[in-house]
């Protein structure tokens, strides 16, 4: 069973598991139609996406309108968004803002830092303070400032600080999921306009 957190009309509100799609699918473990079906809530509308083997706090729209101003919001960068990762490697700084450009490669499944922009080229911003250092990991608080495809796992991968089981990008750890979690979010409910905040904590924090 997924753990819902909140509900009302117009918004669910739940923790993902590592290993399902946040969006629809067919042939895989699929969010939205695992919730249709536990709820019986109707149509569910994806306005954010996790990775695959990504865990942790996720909203849906209950119907087109809800989506429409959440969409808005994440446009307009008024939905806030926070993560918690454990990085390989002891990180020296308390922290910083890590800039690149990304090239995101559909067929192998997989993002790049790129030197200079080109066709297919997106520039990613993202701040991090570190938690805890300690046995060759560090502890890390994402924000978001842009939401491309891999963008956490890609830039710190980059700079040799891959996420903990994220062998895709160059982890040496085997364990079930990789070590980054969708921690807070915090958004202006679509209807109410009530200011929300939902979060989620590993054991491993």
């Amino acid at each position: 069973m997924i753990e819902i957190l909140y509900q009302d009309n117009d918004i669910i509100v739940c923790q993902k598991p590592s290993g399902a799609l946040s969006e629809r699918s067919e042939d895989k473990l699929s969010l939205p139609a695992e919730l249709e079906r536990q709820e019986g809530c109707g149509e569910l509308f994806t306005v954010h996406r996790l990775d695959r083997e990504v865990s942790g706090v996720m909203v849906y729209a209950k119907n087109p309108s809800s989506a429409a101003k959440l969409s808005s919001a994440i446009a307009e960068r008024r939905f806030h968004k926070e993560y918690l990762a454990v990085l390989e490697g002891e990180i020296d700084s308390e922290g910083g803002v890590l800039k690149d450009l990304l090239f995101r490669d559909a067929r192998k499944n997989k993002t790049y830092v790129v030197e200079r922009q080109r066709r297919g080229v997106k520039e990613a911003s993202l701040e991090y303070s570190v938690i805890a250092r300690g046995e060759g990991t560090t502890r890390v608080r994402i924000i978001l400032h842009t939401g491309r495809t891999h963008q956490i796992r890609a830039q710190f991968a980059s700079r040799g600080h891959s996420v903990v089981g994220d062998r895709r990008y160059g982890s040496k750890t085997k364990r079930e999921g990789i070590a980054l979690y969708s921690h807070k979010l915090e958004f202006e409910h679509p209807s109410t306009k009530e200011r929300m905040s939902f979060e989620y904590t590993p054991t491993e924090y």
